[in-house]
């Protein structure tokens, strides 16, 4: 029955120290939420694309999460997200994995819902058509 328990929690906690985690990003601007904003997530373990309103998976990081928004002739933003450390997995880091590296690494998240506000499109940003030179 140990052995039971024992294994049942060890899989609890890994599944707390999941590498991955799901974002929902919305884009808003002038107070609506708008559709079809092509956004870039970034943070130090890579990079993923999401089309907002929508959902990504991206690799959890103790480092910022920076999002990039844009649609032509409507607008686009940066921001950034801190990610916040869970201390949930602590107990149970400390009783079965004894390893400070994996505490220090693991164990960290952004916010579930990031909702970036936009700035309108200036005149002229973006009205030159695909593959035609600028000079």
């Amino acid at each position: 029955m140990a052995g039971c328990v024992g294994s049942g929690g060890i899989d609890g906690i890994n599944s707390a120290r999941a590498a991955e985690q799901q974002v929902e990003v919305h884009a808003i601007l002038d107070h609506r939420e708008v559709a079809g904003v092509g956004c870039l997530l970034e943070n130090d373990a890579g990079r993923w694309f999401v089309l907002a309103p929508g959902r990504v998976t991206v690799t959890r990081s103790s480092q910022p999460l920076a999002v990039s928004c844009k649609r032509e002739g409507v607008g686009s933003a940066d921001e950034s997200w801190n990610a916040h450390h869970q201390s949930g997995p602590l107990v149970g880091k400390i009783l079965f994995s004894a390893g400070l590296r994996n505490y220090l690494q693991d164990g960290y998240a952004y916010a579930t819902v990031l909702t970036v506000d936009m700035r309108p499109a200036r005149t002229g940003e973006g009205g030159a058509d695909p593959g035609t030179p600028v000079y």
